[in-house]
């Protein structure tokens, strides 16, 4: 192994650990969640390299704790307490997160029905709409169905008229 691996495996490991720790503690407790949401995914991407260095610069420890089977006892039981989160979702049987299902329900209703949510009127909606370029001809129109006529996404449409009704 290249010295330099040798040196920074461990050092890199560690710092890294200790973002990917940070943000998940933040992301748990909902604490500026669009600050630590892409660092949290981004930098554990990137832990994953100097990791495998710390794991090749250790294999006879880890080897050791596989012979004695200290590591079976410990990759078994993370599997254990990891199942139970993922199970859900890949079974179909999960809820998933309720803000992307508000997002979905809102793009998927019409205008008539949203207004009142946004704290306008349809006919505000139609106008706003209109204002950004896109054809709106009724407002029993959904916003999936304007966004697909005027090739935009459906949850960035509804997110600019939520910021537009901020604003005023």
């Amino acid at each position: 192994m290249h010295p330099l691996f040798n040196r920074y495996a461990t050092p890199f490991t560690t710092g890294l650990f200790l973002v990917s720790m940070i943000s998940g503690i933040a992301l748990f407790f909902h604490w500026a969640p669009a600050a630590f949401h892409g660092m949290h995914e981004w930098l554990s991407i990137v832990l994953l390299a100097p990791f495998g260095l710390h794991v090749w610069k250790n294999w006879r420890g880890l080897v050791n704790y596989l012979r004695n089977r200290t590591l079976l006892v410990a990759l078994a039981a993370s599997l254990i307490v990891a199942v139970p989160f993922a199970a859900p979702a890949i079974t179909g049987q999960s809820g998933g997160n309720p803000a992307f299902k508000a997002v979905g329900l809102m793009t998927r209703a019409s205008l008539v029905e949203i207004a009142p949510v946004l704290g306008t009127t349809p006919d505000g909606l139609m106008k706003m709409l209109a204002d950004q370029g896109h054809s709106v001809t009724s407002s029993d129109q959904t916003l999936a169905a304007i966004a697909a006529v005027s090739g935009a996404d459906a949850n960035r449409l509804l997110f600019t008229l939520i910021q537009q009704q901020e604003a005023r």
